[in-house]
This record gives C-alpha cells, structure tokens and sequence, in this order.
C-alpha cells in the first residue's frame, strides 16, 4: 500500500486538523516484503491504516507512530536481519528495510490537498522529503507538478537540482531515493530525499480483439495497467466482450500513431500485438518498435514469427528494433488456454520491467530479489 492507498484516510484527519503519523518505506535490500513507497498511518484514535512489511514491523512501526506524533519530531528506523532485535519485530523473511515517520497536520503539509487534488485528477504529482541529513532539515519537503513547486528542502541549491531530478522520475514513473551533498551537490551523500511519484497508471495497448486479449486485458487490469484493447473489426471490438478496459475501433497503426503524437503513452507503456494477421501486426510493430516502449511483443507461431520479421524488415525496420520485439509472446510455462497464455505474457512483462530471468526459483542460488536491491 502506498500513499496512493491510505491517503483517504489521510485527508480526512488533515481536514479535521488531527495529527497522524505516517510512516514510508524509503531503502529496501534482498527479500524486503514491501516496496519503497508503501505506507501506514498511525491516527489520532490509535487506528492503524495500512502496511510496511506485511505485518512483519507493524507492531514496531506502530509504536514509533505514536512517539513521533507525540514527539512530532521525524524519525528514520532500520529493521532486518542484520539487527539484534530483528527476530522480535518479526522481520524473519531475510530482508532489511528502512521506514521514515514523520508527523502530518495542517501546520506541517499544507501542500496535502493540492497534492491529493492531482491524484485524484491523474495529474503527474511528486513529493520529495529529506528522509536523512541535518537534523533541522529532517522531514522538510518539496512538492514538485511539472509546471510549479511548493514548499522546501531548506537550500535553494538543493530544492532545484531535486525538482530537475524529480521531473525526470516522475516522467518515468518512478519512486526511490535521491543523494546529494549538503547544498544540492550531484556528486555528494549527506543528504537523501525520498521521492514518492504519483503517475496515472502504467497503460497496456492490447491490439487484436480475440479471447486471448480478453483475457490478457483481465491479467493487465490486476497488475494495474490501464488496458485498452484496441482492432480494427467493430463486431469484435466491443464493450461487452472486453468489461474493464478501453475499447477502440481503429486499424492498429493508426491508433497507436495518434497517441503517441498525443502524448498519450510513455516509457512504461507495453504493446501486445495480438492478431498474427500481417496486414495488422506489421503496421503496428513497425510503429511500436520505433517508439521507447517498456515492451513490445507479438503472437503468433515461429513460422508466423520469421514471415513478420522478414515483412518488418522490408518495412525498413532496423535491426536493433527488432531485436526489442518480443515475439513469440511470453514465457515457455507450456500456456494452452487463453488465461494461462495471459500469464505467460505477463510474467514475460514483468521480468522485462525487473530484469528477472524467468527461470524457477528453486533452481538459482542467492538473493531472490538481488537485482531489485535499493536504497
């Protein structure tokens, strides 16, 4: 759960001028049960809202929660195996996180409603909090739109070198942790400001309205894309056929070409071409491939496969292109039915994003989440 998800709980004690304490998770190493970002309230009634750890540090979070809006003063913990106590807060699974809490009220985030006020609209929003530094800066906070900023680190120098780095995050979609030194230097560490994005969701542009998409636009929708599904047959491309997502009536290339003129997609976004019919698929991908899609893939056979890229080439798609085209589609899991094909395509969309190997756990040695490791 991130801010995202607690923040109705959130505003309604801001609105009531009621003190809460909100705790983040802000660095994570190995099996850390819960991403940075994740997020649980403290309120003023002792209710808890939300997760860090799965329940791992709750308890511990929980009591921190209350001295720290007590206290009001913001505080940093560790918790993990590499701690004495870590059996006694419970965080067994082998990894070591790292929760910042800090007190919210009106007096110390007047920028809430404005930032809730984006989310709610899907408007691209950041917040960034000095989360370690200066004690009289811990806690200090920059809200950073792409047209305006409010509040501050404490620095000049500082608040805008992190609104041109936020910006670019933002963009990607991205949230995690920032260095730099003590007045906004690039190259330092005494400071660290914890950036928490709030994008519109990630979109899948499934392309071919057939049962395989209806059940990859259900698989997207859990992972929380934005699904549209789009085919250039109005008596399958239907509402009824695809409940959930967006359906369009258009020839593939066409569509896609518009909404990347429109701004519409970004570097999150994945394509899945689902038609394995040329005068459809081809078009698209060649289009696809020339934009910086987190991932583009294709269905069809391996005799299908080598007839569209012999025509992609033709096309004068280039070779580097094509070597991004994920085709056939998914991972070998021995798929048969349409959901289980959407579970292999998915899994293939995930490893991409992560850089997981697709191979079966029990068979590697080390870190499960060795290349997610960050702080």
């Amino acid at each position: 759960m991130s801010m995202r998800d607690v923040l109705g709980d959130l505003l309604d004690w801001w609105r009531a001028d009621q003190p809460v304490a909100m705790a983040t998770v802000v660095g994570t190493w190995h099996s850390a049960p819960r991403p940075p970002g994740a997020a649980m309230l403290v309120g003023p009634d002792g209710t808890a809202v939300g997760s860090v750890s799965g329940g791992c540090v709750e308890a511990a979070v929980y009591d921190l929660g209350l001295a720290v809006t007590e206290s009001g003063a913001p505080r940093l913990a560790r918790y993990g195996v590499s701690d004495d106590d870590a059996f006694e807060v419970g965080l067994t699974c082998g990894g070591t996180i790292e929760i910042f809490v800090e007190r919210v009220d009106r007096a110390s985030y007047p920028e809430l409603d404005q930032v809730a006020e984006a989310i709610a609209a899907g408007r691209p929003v950041a917040v960034a909090t000095l989360v370690r530094g200066d004690a009289d800066r811990l806690g200090r906070r920059l809200v950073v739109w792409p047209d305006r900023v409010a509040g501050g680190l404490g620095s000049r120098r500082l608040d805008d070198a992190v609104t041109d780095d936020v910006r670019g995050m933002v963009a990607a979609g991205r949230t995690g942790p920032l260095r730099y030194g003590s007045d906004g230097e690039r190259l330092g560490d005494e400071l660290t400001v914890f950036v928490a994005s709030f994008t519109p969701p990630p979109r899948m542009i499934v392309f071919g309205a057939i049962d395989f998409a209806a059940a990859l636009a259900r698989t997207g929708d859990f992972l929380g894309y934005r699904v549209t599904v789009c085919d250039a047959r109005p008596v399958f491309a239907t509402a009824r056929r695809f409940p959930g997502a967006e359906v369009v009536v258009d020839w593939p290339h066409r569509y896609l070409t518009g909404e990347i003129d429109a701004g519409r997609v970004d570097p999150r976004t994945v394509v899945c071409v689902l038609t394995h019919d040329p005068k459809f698929d081809v078009p698209a991908l060649r289009v696809a491939l020339g934009h910086p899609f987190a991932y583009v893939g294709a269905m069809g056979s391996r005799r299908t496969h080598t007839d569209r890229v012999a025509r992609l080439r033709a096309e004068g798609v280039s070779p580097e292109q094509l070597a991004r085209l994920a085709s056939p589609i998914g991972l070998d899991l021995g798929a048969r039915t349409p959901e289980e094909t959407a579970v292999s395509i998915a899994a293939e969309i995930i490893g991409a994003r992560w850089g997981g190997t697709g191979h079966r756990l029990s068979e590697l040695d080390g870190s499960i989440h060795e290349n997610l490791d960050r702080y």
